[in-house]
């Protein structure tokens, strides 16, 4: 189709649910590795880049392949900094100071490691070939629905969490709710600058598996991951 796609996996140093999780070993590899590995396999991607501020994870996304051509700005390793504003930096670095432009971007996070290896490739084909859709998301079913979630009000009591939603005890009764999962998120650049966001207007979707449906941001999540890649993949 004649498209070009720029693959960004982001990967701050600082993290407070699991301090230095990007590179910490999982299954014999640093964490990050693995989503580097995952874009290096795509037959289409043009381009994998790290954005990072740790010169440490630099160093280790480098060894595994990936293009690391700045460290972000302090600005950019806050917890305040956005996903946003982060892919912008890369695409920004991108064109005014190495003069490459592509046509879309592709988000692998380093915490959702659990991609097969058609993922991204059949996600790129959905997008390339679609006329009507400029972003598509990888999502799976949510563990727990919506409706029997539960908040704390002002008087301490346990309050549905969307008052809007009726509470079914059977979880067949409900419509499936789905959890955007980081498996992969695509966007054409331009529609991205545009609308500020990776949930375009016109946006698709991308099904993964139920092993895929977990995302790494504590001790606990590591384990399962790191469990579920020894079960299914037979590591």
């Amino acid at each position: 189709k004649d498209k070009s796609f720029l693959a960004i996996i982001p990967a701050r140093g600082g993290s407070k649910g699991l301090p230095g999780k990007n590179i910490k070993e999982l299954c014999g590899k640093p964490l990050i590795a693995w989503s580097i590995e995952a874009g290096l396999k795509s037959k289409y991607l043009d381009e994998v880049v790290v954005s990072t501020d740790y010169q440490n994870i630099a160093d280790i996304a480098k060894q595994y392949g990936a293009n690391v051509p700045f460290l972000r700005p302090d600005y950019l390793a806050s917890d305040t900094a956005t996903s946003f504003d982060a892919v912008k930096h890369t695409i920004d670095f991108y064109t005014d100071e190495l003069g490459k432009e592509f046509d879309y971007i592709i988000l692998l996070e380093p915490t959702s490691p659990l991609r097969e290896d058609t993922d991204i490739d059949n996600m790129i084909e959905n997008i390339a070939n679609s006329d009507n859709s400029d972003s598509i998301i990888s999502i799976g079913e949510a563990h727990e629905h919506p409706s029997i979630m539960k908040r704390i009000n002002k008087d301490n009591r346990l309050v549905n969490y969307c008052k809007e939603l009726e509470m079914k005890t059977r979880r067949q009764d409900n419509d499936i709710a789905y959890f955007p999962y980081g498996v992969a998120y695509i966007v054409e650049i331009k529609s991205f600058l545009k609308e500020k966001t990776f949930y375009t207007k016109r946006n698709t979707f991308y099904e993964i598996k139920r092993y895929q449906c977990y995302e790494i941001d504590d001790m606990y999540d590591f384990l399962a991951i790191e469990n579920i890649m020894k079960y299914e993949w037979e590591i």
